[in-house]
């Protein structure tokens, strides 16, 4: 699968990928974000891989970002909490330290919501983010999701608790 415009492309994760993903998924400077607490072995990621294809049976998608020009992967979408039922999925995403503040999220993130409500028809998409997280939340709200509620005290870390904060963008 392939979804692209002409900055980004967004496709399925490959096995190809693990190595790349082992190095994001073991980055604890992320953990935080990504509610990691344990590092993945590269077994665990290849087999993650193998399965990452179909959206309806995992219930979630790796989604690899990569400039279109140069086919240099840069980030990963993650689709997940996928409803069919209720028309609804989760979003989060990454991208590597090297291309951060050049736009790359902005277009990932818009690329991939339009591919959720207009290919796969969803009804809605939302995101969690921790309130230290200004960056996503200055992301998400400028691609139209609304702030709808918040989790106190939701994520322990070192200097004590975090909130959460729920942003929801209707199709």
């Amino acid at each position: 699968m392939f979804i692209k415009n002409d900055t980004i492309t967004l496709r399925c994760a490959e096995p190809e990928d693990a190595e790349q993903i082992y190095r994001w998924e073991n980055d604890r400077d992320i953990w935080r974000v990504s509610g990691t607490h344990t590092p993945y072995s590269r077994f665990q990621i290849e087999q993650f891989l193998l399965d990452n294809n179909d959206i309806a049976a995992q219930k979630q998608l790796r989604l690899m970002i990569d400039l279109t020009e140069s086919g240099t992967t840069i980030g990963c979408i993650d689709i997940y909490d996928y409803d069919a039922f209720n028309s609804r999925a989760g979003l989060g995403i990454l991208i590597d330290k090297a291309y951060r503040q050049q736009g790359y999220a902005k277009a990932a993130l818009a690329l991939c919501v339009e591919y959720l409500f207009h290919n796969l028809l969803l009804h809605q998409v939302y995101c969690s983010i921790d309130e230290s997280n200004t960056e996503s939340q200055q992301l998400f709200l400028g691609q139209g999701f609304e702030l709808v509620g918040r989790r106190k005290d939701w994520i322990k870390t070192i200097e004590g608790y975090l909130d959460v904060l729920e942003y929801q963008k209707l199709g």
